[in-house]
This record gives structure tokens, sequence and C-alpha cells, in this order.
């Protein structure tokens, strides 16, 4: 009999599996926040977009109308829909500019109904979806940033350190991103280089940059603060960076989206919910 079927032969061993890790990485105000922005940040591109559709024509300075040259537009012909950025025209008919209803019926709205509030075209519904919305995701922003000024999110979270301003570093961190090596172990509970300055971008520059903007936009804040108008350098510049900024949101978020597929959804859903987020095993390191 072979040695390796002698009954006194040792038993290979067996590999011990590890033992998932658990650690609390959202706190509740992060949480709240988080799942109200969902909706409202939803609500509110959905409601913007009816707006456009009243006037689908963007410009910079303080006035427009559709005798001017606009730096961008959607709009349609007999027969066709187009974008047009400058001098550079795209056609895009059955999506934007000329699309068909449920009905059946051809439309030339710049937007069609299912990415609107609401479906069929009207302004005052838009306007007022928009801006109860708008309050909600200024009080919801103001709260959050003093939470997080003083509750410590930001010192404990999204501080940079020194290390991490090396290019090197963030061409690192970008480099892994782009291969989808994501992190593993401890290093999938702290946030990277690239997840700390999105998220400085987002909640310090974009979302107060699209209240600025919104209230830019408003007759009656700029008779009571003229200088936002200066500040953006008129109304219609106050819109076009308005435009521009909600679709840099849209690119967020669709990345965002993309990254907790990527890293597992169930457990970042979770971890969003609960807190509590089960730590990918590092499996180089525990080999």
């Amino acid at each position: 009999m072979a040695k390796a079927d002698s009954p006194d032969a040792p038993l290979p061993p067996v590999p011990e599996t590890p033992v998932p890790v658990r650690v609390y990485r959202h706190r509740l105000p992060t949480r709240i926040w988080h799942w109200i922005n969902a909706v409202t940040l939803l609500v509110m591109l959905m409601s913007g977009l009816m707006i456009f559709n009243a006037h689908p024509r963007l410009y910079w300075g303080q006035y427009g109308a559709n005798p001017d040259r606009a730096w961008f537009a959607i709009g349609s012909t007999a027969d066709t829909g187009y974008i047009r950025f400058g001098e550079t025209r795209i056609e895009t008919t059955g999506v934007l500019g000329r699309w068909t209803d449920a009905e059946g019926e051809e439309q030339t709205w710049a937007f069609p109904g299912w990415a609107t509030i609401p479906t069929s075209y009207d302004l005052a519904a838009g306007r007022r979806w928009h801006l109860f919305f708008a309050w909600v995701l200024s009080v919801g922003l103001s709260l959050y940033m003093l939470w997080s000024l003083f509750g410590g999110h930001i010192q404990r979270d999204l501080h940079v350190r020194r290390a991490e301003w090396s290019p090197r570093h963030i061409w690192h961190d970008i480099k892994d991103h782009a291969r989808l090596r994501l992190p593993k172990g401890a290093a999938a509970a702290r946030y990277n280089i690239l997840q700390k300055l999105s998220y400085i971008g987002v909640i310090f520059i974009l979302l107060p940059l699209m209240i600025a903007t919104g209230l830019t936009m408003s007759p009656g804040m700029d008779a009571a603060w003229p200088w936002l108008l200066d500040l953006f350098g008129g109304r219609q510049s106050a819109r076009s960076i308005h435009f521009i900024a909600a679709w840099l949101l849209v690119a967020f978020i669709l990345v965002h989206i993309a990254m907790v597929v990527l890293a597992g959804p169930l457990n970042e859903v979770r971890s969003m919910i609960s807190g509590w987020f089960t730590l990918p095993p590092d499996r180089e390191r525990d080999a």
C-alpha cells in the first residue's frame, strides 16, 4: 500500500476560510443624506429637463432669445432632430429634438417624455417640482456640510494627506481604476484619492454652484442680490453653467453606480442602509 494511503500518514492541511470582517463605514447622517439626495437629484434632473424644453438653447451673457446665436441648442427641422454645439451639428432623430411618444405620435420637444417630470409638456408643473426639491437640496446640503465640518467627517474621511497629493500616487490610483483593480481588505473601507477629490468636488463645489446659479436665474433674487449677476456674468451665463454642472453631476452619478456594481452591489448598498461594510478579502495577503 502506498504511503499516502496509510492510515498513519498525515492528512493534507485544510485551507482555512477567512472570517468576514465587518466595519462601521457610513454614519447615520451620511446615509440619510445619500438616499434623500438620490431622490432629490433624480427629480430635479427630470423636472429641469422639462424646464429646458421651454427654450432648449443656451447662451453666454445677460440676454438670449431665438434670434441670438446659441452656443448649444437642441432642435428640429421638418424631418429631423439635432443637437448643435457651436457650429457642429449632430443628427438625433428618434432620441432628442424629434421623437415618437407612447401613442405613436411624433413630438418635437428637446427631451422625450420618459426623461421629464411631468411626462407631458407642462412648464408650470416642472417649475413647481424643481423649486420644491431645490429647497430640499439646499437645506440638506447646508446641514450635511455643517455636520461634516463639526462632526469630523472631513478630517476623518475626506482630508487629503500630503502623500496622497503626489502625482505618482494619483497616477497609480488612476491606473488601478482603469484596470478595475479595486481595493481589498482594510483599504476598501477607506476613501482613495480619486474618491476624496470627487466627493469634495461634488459636496463643496458642484452642488453649491448649482444652487448659486439657480438663484441667479430668479428675478426676485437678482433684485435682492444683484451681485449674483456680476458673479456669473449674467442670467444666461448662469443658466449655461447650471446646465453644465447638472450634466457633470449626472456623469458623477453614472461613474458612482458603475463602481458600486463592480465593487459588489449587495455589500455596497447594504452598507449605505445599515452602515456596516464587509471588507473584501485580501487574498494576496492571506496567501
